[in-house]
This record gives C-alpha cells, sequence and structure tokens, in this order.
C-alpha cells in the first residue's frame, strides 16, 4: 500500500484530497476522513482502495504539520454555545468558543480564531477570537475577510517599511551613473483612468521604412535587491492583489506610487528595450540599456482614443504636441496587429466588466469594459518588449523565468473535436494543432448564433499559463519564446527577469543563490530553484485572482440581495450535472439556475453538447441559450445567486435562434416533444418583457424574501 504526503484540500461537501506534487491523480478522502483534520494541514496518507470512479482513495495516518494562520468566519451563538462558522467552506467543521475566548464579539460578527484544540474523531475544534473584523455589512469587510481567507499578505514587514522609509525622494547623481540621458525623449504614460502606478512608458518614431520603438519599464531592481527585507516581503506576494477600490500592492507606496512610478515631469530610473520595427511588423533589432527617462505627459485610454479617432477634436487640440508621436505609435501598432495576425495569434473578444463602487464600497452598477484602439496600442508594445527579453535571455542561455502557455493536450483536442462535430461543424483539427487553427476557426464561427459557445470551447481546450525555467513557448500569442518584462512593480518574475537582464549587459549571470559555478550540477541545481520560484509566483497569481474573485462573488450578491422576486433575461455561461449558470444580459451577474427548477423530469447531462437534455421532453439548455429568469435566492455567506425560470412552463425558455429555426425532420415542423417544436418562436422580446413586468406590477406584490438566509442549526447545515 502506497504512503504518500501532502497538503489537504477539503470540499465544501465534507470529503477531501490530499494533493500530490509529483503529478498523478489527487487522493480522495472520504468524509469520515476529515474530521479529526481541517483544510489547510499536511498529513501523511495511505491508498487502501481504488474506488468505483477510479480515484484512488486513502486513509490519513498522521497529521504532519497542523496549519498555523488564523480562520476567519461567523460568530454565532447555538442555545447557549458559542461557535463560529468558517467562511471558507471547505474548512468542513465549526469552531467551539468557550465563553471567555470570545473577545467582547457580538453574535453574528466576522472574527478571527486561532485553534487552541485540533478536532478529534470524537470532538470539533475549539479556538479563541483573536481580532474583530466588524459586522457583514460594514464597508470593506469582504476584502478584509478574502486577504485572510486566501492568506494573501497585507501588511509590510518593520524591516520592509523601514528601509522603504531610507530610500531617498528624489533621484541622486550616483543613481544616473551608467545610463543613457532620455530626458529629452517625449515618452508618455498611457493608462486607465483609476491606475496609480505607472510601469512602462512609450516612445515612437520613424525609421527608414519602419519605426524606432522604445519602451521604458521602471527600474525596480535599482531599489529591490536580493536578500533585502524589500525582497523578501516582495517574493512572498509575488504578485499585487487588485480589489474593488483597494490595491494589496507588491512594494510599499513609496516605490509603488512614487520612486518607481514614472510619473509625468519628474526623472525616473528605468530599462530600456529599444527595437527597430520594419513595415511588415517584423521586429528587426532590438537593445536593453538603463535610462533616466522623464515622462512629459500621462494620458489615459480614452483621451488617446479620442485623439486617433479626431485628430482634429478637442483633445488632440490640447496634446497638439504630442500629436505626432501618438500617430506614430498607432502606425507601429498597426504593423505589429498585422504581424499578430500572420503569426495566426488566438485572439477571441470575450467581454469583460467592471464593478462600479460608490463611497461606502458597494456596487453602484456593473458596466462592460471598453477595449478601444489604445488599449490596444500598449498591449502590441508591451507584448513586442516581451518577446525581445525572452530572446534575449534564450540567447545568451541564461535560466530565468519563461511565461508558458502550452495547447490543448491528446485529450482535449478529441474532446473539442467531438463537441463541434456534435454542433454541426464537420471538421477536423491536426493532431499538433497552431493557434492559427483555432484563430481561423473563431473568425470562420464569429457570425453564428452559437458563437458564445464555440469560443467557450475553444477557451478550455487550452491549458492556463504558468511561470517556469523550461522556454516551452506561448501558444495562444504563437511566440517560441515569452517572458514578463513589463510590470516589476506588480510581478515578481518581471523584477527577476529585469535582474537577469541587468547582469547579462553587465557581463554578468545572476545567480539565485549567489553561486556562480557554471558546471553541469551547479546548472541543474539553479533550474530547480527557478522551477520552485515559478511554482510560487504561479500559485501566488492564482490565489491573487481566487481572491478578487471571491470580492467580487461578495459585492455582487450583496448588489442582488436588494432585487429578490425581480426578473431579467439572461443567457446560459456554463453547464454542469446540477444545472445550468446562466449571465444576467442587463447586469452582467451571474447565478445558478438548479436543475430542479428546470421541470418536472429527469435531466441528463451531455458534455459533448455541453447541454442539459429532458429524457421526457427532450428540452435542451446549452450554453449561449437565451432564458428569462428570476432571482430567488440570494446566500452571501456561500457567495451564490439563485434563479428559477419565470415562466412557469419550461417551455418558455428560449435559445439561440440557429437552433429555433432549423427544420425538423418532419419537413415544416418537428416531431412531437423535441426541443425544436417546444422552443420555436418563444425567444423573449424586449417589448413582451416590459409587458410582462407591467402587468406583475398590476397585481397585488407578495411580501419581499428575508435578504438574509437563516442560520439557525439545522437550517445553517
Amino acid at each position: 500500500m502506497q504512503e504518500v504526503c501532502g497538503p489537504l484540500q477539503g470540499h465544501r461537501d465534507g470529503h477531501g484530497f490530499v494533493l500530490l506534487q509529483g503529478g498523478g491523480p489527487d487522493l480522495y478522502l472520504p468524509p469520515n476522513e476529515m474530521r479529526a483534520a481541517l483544510h489547510g494541514d499536511q498529513v501523511r496518507a495511505r491508498v487502501v482502495r481504488i474506488d468505483k470512479r477510479g480515484r484512488p482513495e486513502g486513509r490519513i495516518l498522521e497529521i504532519v504539520e497542523r496549519r498555523k494562520r488564523p480562520l476567519i468566519g461567523r460568530l454565532l451563538l447555538e442555545q447557549g454555545v458559542w461557535l463560529v462558522a468558517p467562511e471558507d467552506k471547505r474548512m468542513g467543521q465549526d469552531i467551539l468558543i468557550p465563553k471567555g475566548a470570545t473577545a467582547q464579539a457580538r453574535p453574528g460578527q466576522v472574527v478571527a480564531v486561532e485553534l487552541t484544540e485540533p478536532p478529534t474523531l470524537y470532538a470539533q475544534p475549539v479556538g479563541r477570537i483573536t481580532e474583530v473584523l466588524g459586522d457583514i455589512d460594514d464597508p470593506g469587510l469582504e476584502i478584509e475577510i478574502a486577504v485572510r481567507k486566501y492568506e494573501v499578505p497585507h501588511v509590510f514587514s518593520a524591516e520592509t517599511l523601514a528601509q522603504a522609509a531610507k530610500l531617498p525622494e528624489k533621484l541622486r547623481a550616483l543613481d544616473l551613473k551608467g545610463r543613457v540621458d532620455l530626458r529629452d525623449v517625449e515618452l508618455v504614460t498611457i493608462d486607465g483612468e483609476d491606475a496609480r502606478d505607472f510601469d512602462d512608458a512609450v516612445y515612437c518614431e520613424p525609421s527608414g521604412e519602419g519605426w524606432r520603438l522604445l519602451v521604458a519599464i521602471a527600474d525596480v531592481s535599482h531599489y529591490v535587491r536580493m536578500g533585502e527585507a524589500l525582497d523578501a516581503d516582495a517574493f512572498e506576494r509575488a504578485t499585487s492583489v487588485y480589489f474593488p477600490r483597494r490595491v494589496i500592492p507588491m512594494l510599499p507606496e513609496k516605490l509603488s506610487n512614487g520612486l518607481c512610478s514614472l510619473n509625468p515631469d519628474v526623472e525616473r530610473l528605468t530599462l530600456v528595450c529599444d527595437m527597430a520595427v520594419s513595415s511588415t511588423g517584423e521586429t528587426e533589432a532590438y537593445q536593453f540599456y538603463p535610462a533616466v527617462i522623464r515622462s512629459h505627459a500621462r494620458l489615459t485610454y480614452t483621451e488617446v482614443a479620442a485623439m486617433l479617432a479626431n485628430t482634429r477634436g478637442p483633445e488632440a487640440q490640447r496634446r497638439s504636441a504630442l500629436l505626432p508621436h501618438l500617430l506614430h505609435l498607432h502606425g507601429v501598432y498597426k504593423a505589429l496587429l498585422g504581424a499578430r495576425g500572420r503569426r495566426g495569434a488566438v485572439d477571441f473578444d470575450t467581454p469583460e466588466t467592471q464593478i462600479v463602487c460608490d463611497e461606502n464600497g458597494r456596487i453602484e452598477r456593473i458596466v462592460p469594459r471598453m477595449r478601444n484602439e489604445a488599449h490596444r496600442l500598449i498591449e502590441e508594445a508591451m507584448l513586442a518588449a516581451n518577446v525581445c527579453a525572452a530572446e534575449f535571455i534564450e540567447q545568451a542561455e541564461h535560466p530565468a523565468l519563461f511565461r508558458v502557455h502550452e495547447g490543448p493536450t491528446e485529450e482535449k483536442r478529441q474532446t473539442l473535436l467531438a463537441a463541434l462535430r456534435s454542433l454541426g461543424l464537420n471538421i477536423d483539427l491536426p493532431e499538433k494543432l497552431k493557434p492559427a487553427d483555432l484563430q481561423a476557426l473563431s473568425q470562420a464561427t464569429k457570425d453564428r448564433p452559437d458563437t458564445a459557445q464555440i469560443h467557450m470551447l475553444l477557451l478550455r481546450s487550452m491549458q492556463q499559463a504558468l511561470y517556469t525555467p523550461y522556454n516551452n513557448g506561448h501558444f495562444g500569442l504563437a511566440y517560441s519564446a515569452y517572458t514578463h518584462f513589463t510590470s516589476p512593480i506588480r510581478r515578481y518574475p518581471d523584477l527577476l527577469v529585469h535582474r537577469v537582464i541587468k547582469a547579462l549587459l553587465a557581463g554578468k549571470r545572476y545567480s539565485l543563490g549567489g553561486a556562480t559555478g557554471r558546471g553541469r550540477q551547479a546548472q541543474e541545481q539553479a533550474l530547480g530553484a527557478w522551477e520552485q520560484i515559478g511554482l510560487h509566483c504561479s500559485g501566488n497569481e492564482r490565489r491573487a485572482d481566487e481572491a478578487s474573485r471571491d470580492v467580487e462573488a461578495w459585492l455582487k450578491c450583496r448588489y442582488m440581495r436588494d432585487r429578490l422576486g425581480e426578473d431579467y433575461l439572461g443567457h446560459v455561461t456554463a453547464v454542469t450535472p446540477f444545472g445550468v449558470f446562466v449571465q444576467l444580459e442587463s447586469l452582467f451577474v451571474e447565478g445558478l439556475l438548479h436543475v430542479t427548477e428546470l421541470g418536472g423530469e429527469y435531466f441528463r447531462l451531455d458534455e459533448t453538447r455541453q447541454e442539459l437534455r429532458g429524457e421526457r421532453t427532450g428540452i435542451r439548455y446549452g450554453i449561449g441559450a437565451r432564458l428569462h429568469v428570476q432571482v430567488s435566492r440570494v446566500d452571501l455567506d456561500g457567495r451564490r445567486i439563485e434563479f428559477r425560470l419565470f415562466q412557469t412552463a419550461a417551455a418558455k425558455a428560449s435559445v439561440p435562434a440557429k437552433a429555433a429555426s432549423k427544420p425538423g425532420p418532419r419537413g415544416k415542423g418537428a416531431q412531437p416533444g423535441s426541443a425544436v417544436e417546444q422552443l420555436r418562436g418563444v425567444e423573449l422580446e424586449d417589448r413582451e418583457l416590459k409587458q410582462a413586468r407591467r402587468e406583475r406590477a398590476q397585481r397585488a406584490k407578495p411580501a419581499r424574501a428575508s435578504s438574509v438566509p437563516l442560520r439557525g442549526k439545522g437550517a445553517r447545515r
């Protein structure tokens, strides 16, 4: 019987998994094995059997190490007993709080708990309250919960703050030594209206038949050096974490918003990528060098897009001195974009949303985030600099972190092929997929009514990007070598790439441990160290994304809690065995339409077609289907919004137009009971929706359901 060690990951349904780092399936633990352990513990377990689903099932032999960080949860008083229900449902158990350990917290408040007695097979864990975060509706509390729930470092060490305080307020003469003086070059920053730190500045001028493109990136490595307190805290965080109205920065504010931020009209240290770009968008030559610059303007995406759209408009008149340089930037962008198309890089235009909050931190509205020409201009300039950095490091045969995005696996290729054929696309995908194959498929199907479903299938076929010292290329962008160079203020991998480039420019080699050996063993050790850093940075990147999504989900639940009973049009974004997820078209909020709300029959999941199909009626719910739903329940603790069909009959749901207009096997109509016959022509138009709302308004409205879920002993479980 095999024994394994690893971190324990709980599941909200009571079971858990031992995560195996060396590959292979994780070890499944049934609920009874989780009674004496908690999510986050390090355990040693034994494989005892293979369950009926083909998973290795185990038994915990030893708790190697208990999780040390405090737990976050809601304080409850049930029948005279104080309990804390963990915010992270993967914990699986409530924590008992002795009467003298409540720290004057009130029932319902969110608190931090330190375990004093771990759980056993026969007893719940016991703890004491160490911090009272506040009431559940306090502004900003959702962020305080998330940073603790996901263990995001949010307090700089005293040593780091002391070191940052000692840094000079402005550049000194010794800082300029060995740097190219670009203070007269009209470099500008182009960012969003709400940006506070500026990593990059750009400049472009004609050169022969092409352009000379300068991308100047803040030289964070001049101030943050290996082995110092600033570096230790930056490595621990690995990335800045962005929440609505708040940022947990990787570096102290004196650096992130001060010395390292390329603010206008002040001198700043940078590392420059100086490129010669041809008229066809190919980078013919490049060089890196440290420089000192002075940004000539802080521009926004909206402002630049308006200037490019109307060169005689008010924005262009106000920035008339910079307009020629912006037009050159636009010219090189068009050339780079053409080269991107010829490479066949994947470019799905997936919609993004932006949460606009009021002064209390609550959602005021959710609006689509529109990408304009200025966004794409800066994106192409940054991509070009990143590629040059990757090629420079690779040619020097120096270890570093590459940003790797591998193509679909054979299993995912087969799944994608079957799904596309089920949608009527009789195509063949080559065994070795190229980005151009997916991009061509995306373009060929962009006018279909089920284009959203096809794009979702294409996205799911690709793997997740990560940081690694092994250069396997970037599939999505169609680059043979790619790294992150352009955001050292907010990403630790970029800072490491800067250090490597500066070492190579000085004729040296950058060593993580201080050794400079060139032997085979030393190279293998160096690669191993880089690999561990890559895993750390990739993991912290995912943690930051999870924390941000958790806060957004909380805010959206809070937003929808005041809209119980209201009805909206939406479309299906995901299909699961237990129901479909629907995104509301007017609010950009996603919720679950449970399978029990779809009608009185059994629904079976078709994984190939990504749809639920009723066994009796044949009615189908697939990605892209348009539905009329009503908000039925909001679970703030579980971050979950639930819908029900607004129409009483499931046949009132709508499907994409192509499916509705497709002729059935009996000529004009479809066979009785088919989804086509039941769903044809019932898609609700805006006027019908308004009429339905007017009719509802005329009827007496029942009392609105309580917006706070009951937390009694039975209801909570």
